[in-house]
């Protein structure tokens, strides 16, 4: 077991830490609000630290699940971040979804220091979080992969090195871009399929044991035809990610007009009040 820390104790974060706790690893934890660092402690045992440069202190792997590219420089760099704490041989695993362009910065700021980093975005949502059974998208140097996949395997059932540093941000872009479409292809099937007058839930029921099925459907579909939209994963994050894939794809040149268009029907979930709704909210803006 290993002495680690765990920076951002969000609906993703604290869950994640709470199943390293679990597995027996030393789990000093750091929140920007330190109530909920305090609230984790009494959870799960552990400790907290006032920064995360004395959460780091002595640990062998720091974790960080953060908002975006501005809050994770502020956990990692300067002199309370938890680059200035760690001992030399360390590993940094970032699971916020962030850009890859951060990711290779960061990993430069790592390597100067004689530390390691892995960029290691998840999906599975706040579900996957606190059943522990995310999916991580990794990138970095296998060497430094090694020292860290064990202990990922702590709160995920699936862990996959994609390449260099910045590869496991673009594999969830790749993720992101295929919800975008499949969720928007739902929400307009279940509209139809109300206006044409059939038991909705019956006609999801049959079509996807065929090819239209997908984990959308079957765990979305009957939620997004009553109207609920409040599983976790929020608008506003979708439409974070989304902005940085965007801005991957120009740099690239893939061509992604399905993306930009769903980003934009998004925006329009968001001007209804549903920032904070679920992403299978898209059927929400057919139907108002």
């Amino acid at each position: 077991m290993a002495k680690v820390a765990f920076l951002g104790l969000g609906v993703m974060g604290g869950p994640m830490a709470g199943h390293l706790a679990k597995k027996g690893h030393d789990v000093t934890v750091y929140n920007r609000t330190a109530a909920k660092a305090e609230a984790w402690v009494k959870a799960n045992g552990g400790a907290f630290a006032a920064t995360p440069r004395q959460a780091a202190e002595g640990a062998e792997i720091v974790f960080a699940c953060v908002g975006n590219d501005d809050d994770l420089r502020g956990v990692v760099l300067g002199d309370d971040g938890a680059l200035a704490g760690m001992k030399a041989g360390a590993v940094f695993v970032d699971h916020t979804t962030a850009s890859a362009e951060v990711a290779r910065e960061l990993a430069a700021a790592a390597e100067a220091k004689g530390l390691g980093f892995i960029d290691a975005p998840v999906s599975g949502g706040q579900a996957g979080a606190e059943n522990g059974v995310l999916t991580v998208m990794c990138g970095g140097e296998a060497a430094t992969y090694a020292k860290v996949e064990a202990a990922i395997g702590s709160f995920a059932r699936a862990c996959r090195l994609m390449g260099p540093v910045g590869s496991g941000q673009l594999t969830k872009m790749v993720n992101q871009i295929c919800i975008a479409g499949l969720v928007q292809g739902l929400s307009e099937g279940v509209h139809f399929a109300k206006r044409a007058g059939l038991d909705v839930e019956a006609v999801l029921d049959v079509i996807s044991k065929g090819a239209a099925g997908s984990w959308q459907m079957e765990n979305r579909g009957k939620t997004m035809n009553q109207g609920k939209f409040d599983f976790g994963f929020a608008v506003d994050w979708m439409r974070k990610d989304l902005g940085i894939l965007l801005d991957e794809a120009r740099r690239n040149g893939a061509k992604l007009p399905v993306s930009a268009l769903v980003d934009q029907f998004y925006a329009e979930v968001q001007s209804m009040g549903g920032n904070r709704w679920d992403t299978s909210s898209l059927v929400a803006r057919l139907e108002r």
